[in-house]
């Protein structure tokens, strides 16, 4: 089986991501960040959707992103609440958190290689998303050029690295439906950016009133 690192934030999105790439036939070593985000209990459930999907390993990265701040994941900075649409497609969000998905994918570039691995794969999403830049197939295509020009393994041995993004095209309905029919523990997956001490989602968040939004749109329940 060709192997993959799969960045699995114990999110729908990326334990979706991680079910598809099982189904593609990559024997596939999950990777998590503890950087510092207020919503660390992603970790827990990434550990347990890790197991529950077949990953070969699941690691977990440490990076303190909070001294930089910037964000209302890393920073004492409030979570925007009740967004409306009008709201929510437009601008970035004060969530994002600055150059995230570019130290993710430069993590997985590095596992990856020493695993001699040409595959990573991340829950990105260019339709029902907050806005966020590093998100965008532009981005994606940019960071695969990168990989095939940074690596010893792609500057000397030929190694063509992949970026899969299956979700891109995606809408948050379809990806309930696609998580659903390849059987992702989708009620142990957490999405919140703030959740309550006892980790229950807020429900007003932006990702909150998204995957609600979805589950609703694709007619299940989110259990």
């Amino acid at each position: 089986m060709k192997r993959a690192v799969v960045l699995l934030s114990g999110g729908l999105d990326s334990a979706t991501v991680l079910a598809w790439m099982r189904r593609e036939g990559f024997a596939c070593h999950a990777l998590s960040f503890s950087y510092g985000q207020r919503h660390a209990v992603e970790l827990a459930r990434a550990a347990e959707i890790a197991t529950a999907l077949g990953a070969v390993s699941h690691s977990v990265t440490q990076i303190d992103l909070r001294a930089f701040g910037g964000s209302a994941l890393t920073a004492d900075i409030a979570v925007p609440k009740d967004r409306d649409d009008a709201s929510l497609s437009h601008g970035v969000p004060i969530t994002y958190v600055p150059a995230r998905n570019t130290i993710f994918l430069s993590f997985a570039l590095a596992y990856a290689e020493t695993l001699g691995s040409s595959d990573i794969a991340i829950g990105v999403n260019a339709i029902d998303y907050s806005g966020y830049p590093d998100c965008r197939p532009e981005f994606i295509a940019s960071f695969e050029r990168l990989a095939n020009l940074a690596t010893k393994a792609g500057a000397e041995d030929g190694t063509k690295f992949r970026v899969h993004t299956p979700l891109q095209r995606l809408s948050k309905a379809e990806i309930v439906r696609l998580a659903v029919e390849l059987r992702v523990p989708v009620g142990r997956t957490v999405s919140c950016y703030d959740p309550t001490p006892d980790a229950q989602p807020c429900g007003r968040c932006d990702a909150c009133i998204l995957r609600r939004r979805g589950f609703a749109e694709a007619g299940v329940a989110d259990q």
